[in-house]
């Protein structure tokens, strides 16, 4: 093991492979990632659900998502390994006059940047998704070119070929302690040595608040637990399906091969790094899925195949990017709340401007830096 790295990269899920492949893709080799566990891409990148979507409240989410989608189109050109992209759309279905204003507004502004988002009459809905129960159901809408991918496959893509650019990556090492010696940092220490460096990168995901921690920073990012049920195969809905959510209950539902995989949040769950299935939550999750899908009630739950994963929350569901102000070779690209598959492309661009050039410039991510909070944000609505 080296022990000194240019740059150290906490976290080897699917955006600290990112940003390791992007600052590798423009020669800046001396990178070590660290990762917790004894293998790598175990965290919440193992765990998603895998959507991609262009379909935010926000421009900035927004522009990510369609660098990052055609990325993922052309993943195996430009980087090796399969994405698995799968553009089988994104349905909403909305059911409050106050949603509906939103995601209509919504929907102007992705139209505005050539997003292919359309809104749907109820009427017309049933042409996406038979059988779906539509009582209530004032407006929908669709997008064609969101769907879903396969985050383990992107981020061993990414991960791959960092390290055959000569990117070093340590395993079971996770960061016990961040130096920092007149206002920089100057090493990083972990049960594998000590690897002193100019730059820390906080791909750390779950924990990247306690790593933040570990050199004197609050970064507010915590982790909520998310549930994703499993059925056996069935047919109850031929053909593919779009990643279809209820936005009153927040319950959604998609195909995966012949099963279906969905979910709900449970809104007081306590913030905790969490991978038990919580079984308690079952019958609420149901009773909001059978009142959309009826026929739901005909499948048998696979329950050997279902399982539980986090997202890294912050206060307005938006990441936290870019230099820390009190301690600026401190770098965060974390607390992306739920997006980040479809972020890490966008994401690993920005970061290695933001190392090598001094700051990001192929997006302006001036509203997602952390100084943000100390003038007042606002929320990204649009999140499951």
């Amino acid at each position: 093991m080296r022990t000194h790295a240019s740059v150290v990269i906490i976290g080897a899920g699917v955006m600290g492979a990112s940003v390791a492949c992007h600052l590798a893709m423009r020669g800046c080799h001396d990178v070590i990632i660290l990762e917790q566990f004894e293998t790598e891409v175990q965290g919440s990148t193992a765990r998603s659900a895998a959507g991609v979507r262009h379909q935010f409240s926000h421009e900035i989410n927004v522009r990510m998502s369609q660098y990052g989608i055609e990325r993922l189109r052309h993943f195996q050109s430009e980087i090796g390994g399969e994405s698995g992209l799968r553009q089988v759309g994104y349905l909403f279905l909305i059911s409050d006059e106050e949603n509906w204003q939103g995601y209509q507004e919504a929907t102007s502004m992705q139209n505005s940047l050539g997003v292919r988002t359309q809104l749907l009459k109820p009427s017309e809905v049933h042409a996406i998704v038979p059988d779906v129960n539509l009582d209530g159901i004032i407006g929908a809408t669709f997008g064609p070119d969101d769907g879903f991918c396969d985050p383990h496959g992107v981020a061993m893509g990414y991960l791959n070929l960092a390290r055959s650019l000569g990117v070093e990556l340590i395993r079971s090492a996770p960061a016990t302690a961040i130096e920092v010696v007149s206002g920089r940092v100057v090493a990083v220490q972990s049960p594998q040595g000590r690897i002193s460096c100019e730059t820390v990168i906080n791909c750390a995901g779950s924990w990247a608040g306690v790593v933040a921690g570990l050199a004197g920073l609050a970064v507010p990012v915590q982790p909520f637990r998310r549930n994703i049920y499993v059925t056996q195969p069935t047919q109850i809905i031929p053909g593919q399906m779009p990643l279809t959510v209820d936005v009153t209950s927040g319950f959604w539902m998609r195909k995966e091969h012949d099963s279906l995989i969905f979910g709900l949040s449970k809104p007081d769950e306590p913030a905790g790094y969490n991978t038990a299935v919580d079984w308690s939550w079952l019958d609420t999750v149901l009773d909001a899925g059978f009142h959309r899908f009826p026929r739901l009630g005909e499948v048998q739950l696979a329950e050997k195949q279902c399982w539980a994963g986090a997202y890294e929350i912050t206060p307005d569901h938006m990441p936290i990017l870019g230099r820390h102000p009190d301690l600026p070779s401190f770098i965060n690209a974390a607390g992306f709340s739920g997006h980040g598959i479809m972020h890490s492309p966008a994401t690993g661009l920005l970061i290695a401007e933001e190392v090598l050039d001094g700051k990001a410039r192929s997006f302006d991510i001036d509203s997602l830096r952390i100084e943000r909070y100390a003038s007042g944000t606002s929320f990204e609505r649009n999140i499951i």
